[in-house]
């Protein structure tokens, strides 16, 4: 299989991780892993005012906070992961990189909002699931 990992350095990731780690069918090697972050686009004011180059050295700098850890994790677990670092709205990117990428898996953890949260709020998990035709477990 091969398996799409979104993380956000959240708690809820580390729990998704945890999920996998109790999980040896969905953590084994002979699966193919990609972790993915999307890091939210800087206003363009402030693109603007810093400069590529800053601004793509932010996101590159704040992708290896977040995605450096979870290679870790796996590498502990003896599996080898690609990498993906995207920038813009997360929900409708994750689902567009899990369609593109040809995955059989999307998992992530969600943060769990009842329906009042999601309608105020919206969510990422909700907005993966309409922009994506690959099943996606969600690990609260």
């Amino acid at each position: 299989m091969n398996i799409l990992l979104a993380v956000d350095g959240s708690p809820y990731t580390k729990k998704m991780l945890a999920y996998l780690a109790t999980h040896e069918e969905l953590l084994a090697g002979t699966h193919d892993y990609t972790v993915v972050t999307v890091q939210p686009a800087l206003p363009p004011r402030a693109r603007a005012a810093l400069g590529k180059e800053t601004v793509e050295k932010y996101h590159a700098e704040e992708a290896e906070k977040i995605i450096g850890p979870v290679v870790k994790f796996l590498a502990r677990h003896g599996v080898v992961a690609q990498r993906i670092v995207k920038t813009g709205p997360i929900g409708e990117t994750l689902g567009k990189v899990a369609d593109t990428g040809k995955f059989d898996l999307l998992v992530m953890g969600s943060h769990g909002h009842g329906a009042l949260g999601k309608l105020v709020m919206g969510s990422v998990s909700t907005q993966v699931l309409a922009n994506s035709q690959v099943p996606v477990p969600l690990v609260r």
